[in-house]
């Protein structure tokens, strides 16, 4: 299962239903949704029409894809030969499955089916650049970009079954309340963290930030 958002990717592997394998980066941008949008800004081109345009090329450009800086730096060269956008996107979505790969699942072995999944599997672009990679198709779930949120629905389900405990699920109104964030630095040690806090209708809801867990305790037991 591949998984790209916007921050981060990881590589998760099944195996009699369960997790047998894990892999996820979060230090290279270049690995992530954030590269792409990026550079299509860059380019001019709205990231919405980058997988279109980048399936119109003729030239398989490449692109050094290890590294936002390096990737610019190619981009531009690129550009100076002649290559056309479409040439360059699509070198620029080669490159991103490429660093993906090589970081996450190496030394892996890779065996279909393929599933890919987070905001990014919306890039035509990138589907087709695994498909390359891996030599086989790769399927894109109609909820790719929320398989996550489904996986904790279904899990929370369970728990309440399974517990007969009530949820503490504020409903789908909750969507239309209006939300205050602030936030404070916690001086009761000298980690001096900073504690994320969101109110809605002048209730805190949730808190984070602090390494200790101590905010997000006191909220969970006012909750509860």
């Amino acid at each position: 299962m591949f998984e790209i958002g916007g921050q981060d990717s990881k590589i998760i592997f099944i195996k009699d239903k369960m997790v047998s394998d894990f892999a996820m980066n979060t230090v290279c941008a270049a690995g992530t949704g954030s590269f792409l949008d990026h550079q299509a800004e860059r380019l001019g081109i709205e990231i919405e029409q980058f997988g279109e345009i980048a399936l119109t090329s003729s030239n398989d450009v490449r692109i050094a894809g290890r590294c936002t800086v390096f990737a610019e730096s190619d981009m531009i060269a690129k550009q100076q030969y002649g290559f056309s956008k479409a040439d360059i996107i699509h070198g620029l979505a080669n490159a991103l499955v490429r660093n993906y790969i090589n970081n996450l699942a190496r030394g892996k072995k890779l065996e279909p089916p393929f599933v890919f999944q987070g905001g990014v599997a919306a890039n035509i672009a990138i589907k087709a650049a695994f498909e390359k990679e891996v030599g086989h198709e790769v399927i894109v779930p109609k909820y790719h970009h929320v398989m996550g949120a489904i996986g904790s629905a279904i899990l929370a389900r369970e728990e309440v079954e399974k517990t007969g405990k009530p949820t503490n699920f504020k409903g789908f109104h909750a969507l239309q309340t209006d939300f205050t964030p602030s936030s404070f630095i916690c001086h009761n040690c000298s980690n001096l963290c900073e504690v994320i806090k969101v109110k809605m209708n002048g209730e805190t809801v949730p808190m984070w930030g602090d390494r200790c867990g101590m905010w997000q305790e006191k909220v969970q037991r006012s909750v509860s």
